[in-house]
């Protein structure tokens, strides 16, 4: 019986090859009890298949529509709690300082810990999820993240708040590409962009909602309460996990990847962001943060070398030679930097120009969130059925228009109905058409095996894009006085206009053409399926 090599690919074409992705041979059938193994007669493509342990994707057979509900549910709540804890700490900083008896700048670690060490670790998870199994690491990183979240609650200090947070960050690592590999494979290739919209807008509304959420806590719980939230959302969601999430694993993703390129990877990326985010504190020309950016501009290059000739390579390079997911990443990368710059810059402008309270402030910024997540899953639709650019490139111009009305409407008496609402608004629509989209337009051009890693990388961008997003809003914001603020925001939001339009026209590079449903074939390809 013949036995033809087999890609099992999203199903999307792309509009570029992808030779570097060679083809894979299917597997022989497969004697084991525990592992069903068919023969296929399709065409072979020219994506790479790899072994998925795993329910079969899309094209591989019609999908349980109630496990594939069940498993976005509980893969979005794994990226809500990550993003959540991304912001929802901004507003309990007065109260912990007054708690511990130290200084707002003594507390900064709370924040930067957790984005240092999920950036430098977002790569080398997704790594070891494609190896070691989705299911294994996401149900880790979710009881993980309680514990540790548990931690940061009880905390009894500023040094035992911070390294919980650290160790936070690492099992946030593990959510985030694990999350998407799960969800990917139990839909079919025209609808995994709406799922991905689902996906993608809980990790939107719970950064933009950080702030509301966390303000109601404060206020009438404790600052504890913006960590243990997390406890029973996450033993639940794991819970629910081990009944509806199915193992999934690239086969050919096998030994322990090239140590020397994980350290140099790890502390690059890391250095990278220390520099970034302590350059606006400790000063641009401080010997620790130029030694930060050195060792980030030599270790990188030491990286790029070491994985070309490594035999496990800790992230496989060929995967930036697919044109659509090169320009996805450097679209995030864009868009998340204005992004988190101004969930950050309006909040604290409602507060420091028009004085009102953090709950006041919280609430007035809450339509740009509820706005995003009704708008995502309609983007992923849209995204299913005319393409991943026809809805980014007017979602950045939606965003960047928001920015330049608040430059242009909004001033130093309140008018939030008039003046603010709107942008507000516009801005909400431009989140929920542009971010999770960007997600799913990146592995939209990637193989099924390739899934973990391939998020994991986009979602550093995502993480590198907000630390550079909150630098340059310090950066471009300065120190003004009270008669100056008003005229330093619209700085702020007029070069965060620049900086989502930079991203409407990475977003026109996109050349992912719309899904079609597939025929199903005769005979199922080849997968492997643990029991």
């Amino acid at each position: 019986m013949s036995n033809p090599a087999v890609s099992t690919t999203t199903g999307e074409p792309s509009a570029e090859p992808s030779p570097e992705l060679p083809v894979a041979p299917s597997a022989e059938l497969s004697a084991e009890p525990s592992v069903l193994s068919v023969e296929p007669s399709v065409e072979p493509s020219s994506a790479p298949t790899g072994k998925l342990s795993s329910a079969p994707t899309g094209e591989e057979q019609t999908p349980d529509t109630g496990r594939a509900r069940a498993v976005l549910a509980v893969t979005s709540v794994g990226v809500f709690v990550v993003f959540l804890d991304s912001t929802i700490v901004n507003v309990a900083f007065e109260s912990i300082t007054r708690s511990f008896r130290t200084t707002t700048a003594g507390l900064s670690w709370v924040l930067n810990a957790y984005a240092l060490v999920l950036t430098a670790l977002l790569v080398l998870a997704g790594r070891l999820a494609d190896q070691f199994g989705r299911r294994r690491l996401f149900q880790i990183g979710l009881i993980g993240f309680a514990v540790t979240s548990a931690g940061c609650g009880l905390a009894s200090g500023t040094a035992a708040l911070v390294a919980a947070r650290a160790l936070q960050a690492v099992f946030a690592a593990l959510l985030v590409p694990s999350s998407l590999a799960l969800l990917l494979p139990e839909f079919p290739a025209e609808k995994r962009s709406a799922a991905i919209g689902v996906w993608g807008a809980m990790g939107g509304l719970a950064a933009a909602s950080g702030p509301t959420l966390g303000s109601l806590l404060v206020q009438y719980l404790s600052w504890r309460w913006v960590f243990l939230v997390n406890v029973p959302i996450c033993l639940l969601a794991a819970l629910v996990g081990a009944r509806v999430l199915r193992e999934s694993r690239d086969e050919n993703a096998t030994g322990v990847p090239d140590p020397l390129g994980v350290v140099l990877m790890t502390v690059a990326l890391g250095a990278a962001a220390l520099g970034i985010v302590e350059g606006p504190q400790w000063g641009w020309d401080d010997p620790r943060v130029l030694g930060a950016f050195l060792t980030a501009a030599v270790g990188l290059p030491l990286f790029v070398i070491r994985t070309r000739h490594a035999a496990r390579p800790a992230v496989d390079l060929s995967l930036f030679r697919v044109r659509s997911y090169s320009v996805a990443n450097a679209g995030m990368l864009t868009f998340a930097m204005a992004f988190f710059a101004i969930t950050l810059a309006n909040i604290i402008f409602l507060q420091t120009v028009w004085h009102w309270s953090v709950l006041h402030s919280a609430v007035a910024v809450t339509p740009s969130p509820l706005l995003a997540g009704v708008t995502a899953p309609l983007a992923g639709a849209l995204a299913d059925r005319f393409s991943h650019r026809a809805v980014l490139v007017p979602g950045a111009v939606a965003f960047a228009a928001a920015m330049l009305l608040f430059a242009t409407r909004v001033g130093s008496t309140p008018h939030y109905v008039t003046d603010w609402l709107p942008a507000a608004m516009l801005t909400g629509v431009g989140i929920g058409l542009t971010f999770t989209t960007l997600g799913s337009a990146a592995v939209a051009s990637l193989p099924p095996s390739r899934f973990g890693v391939g998020s994991a990388i986009n979602s550093s961008f995502r993480q590198l894009g907000a630390v550079l997003g909150v630098s340059m809003f310090v950066a471009v914001l300065g120190t003004p006085s009270a008669a100056s603020a008003l005229d330093a925001f619209h700085r702020v939001w007029y070069v965060m206009a620049a900086v989502a339009t930079l991203s409407a026209l990475l977003c026109a590079g996109i050349r992912n053409r719309p899904h079609q449903p597939q025929p199903q074939p005769a005979r199922p390809s080849a997968v492997t399926v643990d029991s």
